[in-house]
């Protein structure tokens, strides 16, 4: 090795050595940042205006002292530890966040917890009952309703609300006649359930769920 290598080399193991100490460094203050994180106790931000409200979700009271700014889906998810409802886009376009509040279906990423005070919310977790699976869950099961199922959740409380809807009369911007009983038709479902995305799109497969779970002849 020449005198000018031996001049080169060892600089290079000096940067190497010190290059791995300070990524070992790093790597350590970063564990210790995400182990604070993950333990830290459960405090509002200094400043942080907060209210109690109150939430009947899946037929259980919850009293919760949330920031005025956490929409209903962080209180679910994060509050009360209902993880079943998703984010998706947050912005209400998918539809994945979808829970149904004093019968009405509504994307929870776009409404603010505090506005729900004492109102009756039904999550996905609420559709079983006594551990069985509600008609609408088994037939997306027998008729393979979902993927990677994600979105399920949200397609599943859409379409119980839905179900109810047309029980109730309610038409759509495809109906015929919007003074008769709505006809559920694949058309009709695919309207009613059009704020439900599916990136997987399993569509036929969710249509032919709800109209089986609806007594509808394919």
């Amino acid at each position: 090795m020449s005198s000018s290598d031996e001049r080169i080399f060892p600089a290079r193991r000096d940067f190497l050595k010190s290059s791995a100490m300070v990524a070992a460094a790093t790597g350590i203050a970063g564990s210790a940042v995400a182990y604070g994180a993950a333990n830290a106790p459960d405090r509002h931000a200094p400043g942080t205006r907060t209210t109690q409200v109150r939430l009947t979700v899946n037929g259980q009271s919850h009293t919760l002292d949330v920031d005025t700014r956490v929409t209903l889906l962080d209180a679910l998810r994060e509050h009360i530890g209902l993880t079943g409802s998703k984010k998706g886009c947050d912005h209400g376009q998918c539809g994945a966040c979808t829970v149904i509040v004093e019968g009405r279906r509504i994307n929870a990423c776009l409404t603010l917890a505090v506005m729900h005070d004492g109102e009756s919310i039904v999550t996905v977790e609420g559709l079983a009952g006594n551990a069985a699976l509600s008609p609408l869950q088994a037939a997306f099961v027998r008729h393979d309703g979902f993927q990677c199922g994600y979105c399920t959740p949200g397609q599943l409380c859409s379409a119980t609300a839905m179900l109810e809807e047309v029980r109730a009369g309610m038409p759509s911007v495809v109906s015929a006649d919007l003074a008769a009983t709505p006809t559920l038709s694949a058309g009709e479902i695919r309207e009613r359930m059009s704020g439900n995305i599916c990136r997987c799109s399993a569509y036929p497969n969710i249509v032919a769920a709800i109209e089986d779970a609806a007594g509808v002849d394919a």
